[in-house]
Parts: structure tokens; sequence; C-alpha cells
């Protein structure tokens, strides 16, 4: 049985929770989770992967196990975020490693490649959006109304992500058999979203994201220069991040793995076995690369 360590580092004052396993001196694994989650999204596949490589798991400041200061103590931005991810991976001494990245995470994972594109051996993107293609319009307009004008109609749109209906949505859209999902997932995921004053972070962040489909151009062009292995193993009927985002990767990486599987955005619940076979099997080319 694989040991999994469950560990805080203090980052800028604020405690932030990590998951590690794996040989210390083997490649390093960081994954880095979407929204409303933790990396609880990761507590099935950390033990598949840690056999051969580190595997690090942090939870964003706000989410999980991690502090969650209110927006009157912190600025929250995705920025911010990618900050606290940045000196947490190097207090923990981690110069060089593959990133998994999947609908938050992809953001940031984005911004720790272009502040230092030579720490990243290799991506994983699943269901982590890079191009303006994978953006599901349906889904997305009430996030760009709250972005271009905080007002009272379009906080009360927004509101809806926090429930229990919309958490629950997000992990059950587009799952052949939603019976292999755990409740579990969304009202873990509920309880902590639902922390006081957390809705007033989770918002901020809603506002924020407006930043990150800007930062795509440069994205997109690191991907050209770097030509950085990338699998995207991505659930083809996620109605967040459609699979032409997936597709999309092959413009700038034309030896990008493109792995469209059939499931939905936490792709790891329905088809864990599937993902993991895709990953370690990327890896052990990528990583010897």
């Amino acid at each position: 049985m694989v040991a999994i360590h469950h560990r805080f580092a203090e980052v800028e004052g604020r405690r932030i929770f990590y998951r590690e396993a794996g040989p210390a001196d083997a490649p390093t694994v960081v994954l880095l989770h979407g929204y409303p989650t933790s990396s609880h999204m990761f507590r099935t596949l950390i033990p598949a992967l840690a056999e051969k490589y580190h595997v690090v798991a942090p939870d964003h400041l706000g989410f999980g196990l991690s502090d969650a200061p209110g927006v009157d103590e912190f600025d929250y931005s995705f920025d911010a975020l990618a900050r606290i991810t940045s000196t947490l991976l190097a207090q923990l001494g981690l110069t060089r490693y593959a990133i998994y990245v999947q609908d938050y995470g992809a953001p940031i994972g984005w911004r720790l490649a272009l502040e230092n594109p030579s720490a990243i051996t290799a991506i994983i993107s699943q269901n982590g959006n890079a191009y303006d293609e994978g953006f599901v319009e349906d889904f997305w307009k009430d996030v760009w109304a709250w972005g271009a004008d905080q007002n009272d109609e379009t906080e009360s749109a927004i509101r809806f992500a926090l429930t229990r209906e919309a958490i629950r949505w997000q992990y059950l859209h587009g799952v052949p058999d939603p019976t292999l999902v755990d409740p579990e997932t969304w009202e873990h995921d509920l309880a902590l979203v639902s922390r006081p004053g957390n809705d007033l972070v989770q918002l901020e962040l809603f506002r924020d994201y407006s930043t990150n489909p800007p930062l795509y151009p440069a994205v997109q062009e690191y991907f050209r220069t770097s030509q950085v292995p990338l699998l995207a193993v991505w659930g083809e009927h996620d109605e967040i991040f459609g699979p032409e985002g997936a597709k999309a990767f092959a413009r700038d990486l034309p030896d990008a793995r493109i792995e469209l599987l059939p499931g939905g955005h936490f792709l790891l619940e329905s088809h864990l076995d599937d993902v993991t076979a895709r990953i370690r099997d990327f890896l052990a080319t990528a990583l010897t690369r």
C-alpha cells in the first residue's frame, strides 16, 4: 500500500494543505485541482501514480483544508493562487515537475509555466482549458456577465454555482453511468465551499476568471516555443469545457496526445482506470525525453 502523507505548509502566513506520496527522488508530478473541489479529487489517482512518481497535490487557498481567509483579509485572484502555489513548490525544493491541470488548475498551471518554463517537464490537461474553443457558451455566459458587471442580477445568476444542485451537476453531467460517482464527492465540496464567508471568496474568483482568456496567446506561444510534452485526456461530454478545447492543443503542439473519453467534467470519478493508464503511458515516455 502506498503511503500518502497529509501535510500543511505556511505560505505568506497562511496554512496550505497538500497531499504527498511516492519516492522523493522520483520525477515529480504536481496535481492542480479545479472548482469546487480540492486535492480530494485526486484521492484515488495519487496511489496509482505514487509507485513510480513523487506526487504533490495542494489545496488552493480558499479550498479544501487550506486556509480560507475572507475577502477583507486576502485579495483573491488567479495571479495570487498561482503565486502561492509557486512559493509552496519552491519551499518544498521542487524545481522540475510535470503538472496535471483540471478546471481552475489550468490557469494556475499556465501561470507557473509562463513564470518558469524550464520547470515544467510535461503537462497533463484533464479538461483544463487553454483555448477559446473550449468554452461551452451556455455555461460561461453567467461567468462573463458577472465579470463584466457586478450587480444584483448578475450576482443572483452566478450564485447558483454555489448550490448543491449545481455542484452535483458538475459531477454527474455527461457521465454514462452516474451510479459510478460517489455522492460524497459533491457533498464534501459543498460543505467546504459553504463555510462562512467562502461564498464571497468564490464570487471574487468567478469575477477574476475573465483575466484567464487574455493569457491564452502567451500560453499558446509557450506551447509553440517549448514543445512541452502534453497529454489532453478529456471528458468529451463535458458541458463546461468542450472537446474542441482538447483538440485545439494540436494546433500548437503537433505531437500532443489527445484522448477523448466518454465522460464529463470530473473524469477521475467515472474513468479512473482509463485515465490512469493513459497518464502512466504518457509519463513513461515524456519524462525520459
